[in-house]
């Protein structure tokens, strides 16, 4: 079997690293808030985070997302 990357495979495409880093961030921040008891629950209103909103996004913080926010 060869490591060799065929000619016709497209370049890959340059690494966010600022998008990784804020994912990361999102990520440990769900973790926390899964340790404290408070995933499920808008972190400034304290309102019900509905499933359907954490299967889209399992980082969301806020039960309604504002633009800019």
């Amino acid at each position: 079997m060869s490591d060799a990357i065929p000619d016709h495979a497209a370049p890959a495409a340059p690494v966010d690293l600022d998008r990784v880093e804020r994912d990361l961030e999102g990520v440990e921040a769900a973790m926390a808030r899964l340790d404290a008891g408070t995933y499920w629950s808008d972190e400034i209103t304290g309102a019900p985070l509905s499933d359907e909103l954490l299967a889209a996004d399992p980082v969301a913080r806020r039960a309604v997302e504002r633009d800019g926010a």
